[in-house]
């Protein structure tokens, strides 16, 4: 994670505190693009640092000439330029209290009529999410946050309470999941099917599992129960967390975590580097990746261990 991206993730809690004299009552908003961006500076040059998918909840915290310093569901702060639709208190209530649909299909389109050969509204992504307005035959007739109307096919979504009722995080489905993206291309700062970097992968991959991890790879290595530093991987599991850096030494005493994949077994990992792929961490392996074995620092389980489904999707 580069010096960029860490200042622009700096909590600042007096500006948490303080009361909005600027943003008035709208200090609060939704995401209603398929995939928002957000920067460390409010200029389009800036580093991408994250992501936020379509239906995410976000609090606006600064305004400048267009952009928006907001503050997304998982604690990470940046810069945006549109992609929001700001709501007051009162309207963000009326958007969480509605039904809603989860798009479950890696990608697709919505679209004006009741036919995937009318106008499409927009292109969607696996982890969107719509307000459902009613169903009709094979769709779903949906609301965008900003009033955009749309019929999505129900082939690639699911209503968002049943989704939630099925979700099972165990190590089979996380690998599951990962292999959905095998092949998306590498992306700093992505967090979405349209691209990924290595901690945006697993955090959809969890996500998509009903989990919320931080942001970046850093902050993911603070969670769960220690399961391996030896390097033997005798106790890991599919679905731990994997995570690559550089190691304390007497001339550089702080180790910095650089890189993070999740486990399949077998010696083996998915992570994103180029693109989403697996590699080994065995010499007699083809897909044996030296580079990351030797950075290895340590396996961290999450699955069992905590409790941190998310909230800003909930019906």
């Amino acid at each position: 994670m580069s010096e960029i991206r860490k200042k622009s993730n700096e909590i600042n809690e007096s500006i948490l505190l303080l009361p909005d004299k600027v943003l008035g009552e709208e200090n609060m908003g939704v995401i209603y693009n398929s995939v928002g961006t957000l920067y460390a500076e409010p200029r389009h040059s800036s580093e991408l640092v994250s992501q936020a998918l379509l239906g995410m909840q976000v609090r606006v915290l600064e305004k400048e000439e267009g952009w928006l310093r907001i503050q997304t569901s998982d604690s990470y702060f940046g810069w945006i330029s549109g992609s929001v639709q700001l709501m007051s208190p009162m309207q963000m209530q009326q958007y969480r209290s509605h039904p809603k649909i989860i798009i479950t299909s890696l990608s697709t389109s919505s679209f004006s009529k009741q036919s995937d050969d009318s106008q499409p509204i927009s292109d969607l992504v696996v982890g969107n999410v719509l307000l459902l307005l009613s169903e009709e035959d094979a769709y779903y007739c949906v609301q965008y946050p900003d009033g955009r109307k749309a019929f999505v096919r129900k082939i690639d979504a699911q209503e968002m309470s049943v989704w939630l009722q099925n979700l099972n995080l165990t190590g089979e489905n996380i690998v599951s999941t990962a292999y959905r993206f095998m092949g998306i291309p590498y992306l700093w700062g992505g967090t979405s099917a349209k691209g990924l970097d290595c901690s945006g992968f697993t955090k959809l991959v969890f996500f998509l599992n009903g989990f919320t991890l931080a942001r970046d790879a850093s902050q993911q290595v603070m969670y769960g129960k220690l399961v391996d530093e030896s390097g033997r991987f005798e106790e890991l599991q599919p679905g731990d967390l994997l995570f690559f850096g550089r190691k304390a030494t007497v001339e550089n005493p702080q180790e910095r975590v650089l890189h993070v994949g999740i486990y399949i077994g077998d010696k083996r990992f998915i992570h994103a580097s180029d693109n989403i792929h697996i590699s080994s961490f065995d010499q007699a392996d083809p897909l044996y990746d030296e580079m990351n074995t030797n950075r290895y620092l340590r396996a961290k389980r999450i699955i069992g261990e905590l409790d941190n489904f998310f909230e800003y999707c909930a019906p």
